[in-house]
This record gives C-alpha cells, structure tokens and sequence, in this order.
C-alpha cells in the first residue's frame, strides 16, 4: 500500500528542513493532537502511540541529504516505511511530501487506509508551523 500525504510548502531551506526531521526528538512536534505516547528510544528511534493503537517504533533507515529522509517500523507485526521528500523551490523555500509504504493484506489495508492517510497528512501539515 502506497499513500502519499499533499505537498506542505515550507519558509526554510532545503538543508533546514532535513536538519529539523533528521533530529528524531522533533516528530513529537508533528503528531497529531490525539498521541497518547512519544518516547525518543535513542538517536535515530522513537516510539509513539496514538489512543487506540499499538505502539509503533520507527528507526532511521536512510538518509540523504538534503532532500531523503527514511523511517522504517523497527520490529513489530507490521514492516513499513515512512519516507520525507524534501525538494528545493527557492533558496529559502521547500517543499515537503510524506509517502507511506508498507506491505499488508487486503483487509488490513482497508482497515489502515484512512487512519494512516490522517495520520501522514497531520504530520505533513505541522512540519511549516513547527520548523
């Protein structure tokens, strides 16, 4: 299942903006007002939850700067990856878009499609307010 959250366009930087979500500590500033936990595991891992979800810790997996970050599921039932496109438009504005990847059956995907379509989109529209 793909799903791709709308382009945010941002008043920083490229390499601003791949500064701010390189630091794992500033997702908590991007979750959705309904999380119930955010816990930085170490450098390049956290865990959050949001009410009536399961935990779900994501890890660093790759990062290009300034314009790849990539966050895979670290453990856990469900592999996936959350990857942030950062793209230049002026020296001093970028865009950003969240695509979300991950392998599931057909029920599962109808059950998380809307959920996680939310959930992406949230994160991508705090990223202007919170830089």
């Amino acid at each position: 299942m793909n799903l791709e959250s709308p382009k945010v366009t941002v008043n920083k930087p490229t390499e601003d903006v791949f500064n701010f979500l390189s630091e794992i500590k500033n997702f908590e500033k991007l979750m959705p007002e309904n999380i119930s936990k955010f816990e930085v595991l170490s450098d390049d891992k956290f865990l959050f939850a949001l009410k009536g979800m399961p935990e779900i810790v994501l890890k660093k997996k790759e990062l290009i700067s300034p314009n790849k970050i990539v966050l895979g599921a670290a453990g856990g039932k469900i592999d996936f990856s959350l990857t942030g496109i950062i793209t230049e438009i002026d020296a001093e504005k970028s865009d950003v878009q969240l695509l979300f990847d991950g392998e599931f059956n057909a029920m599962m995907a109808m059950m998380i499609k809307g959920p996680i379509s939310k959930f992406i989109e949230t994160l991508a529209s705090n990223i202007p307010a919170s830089i």
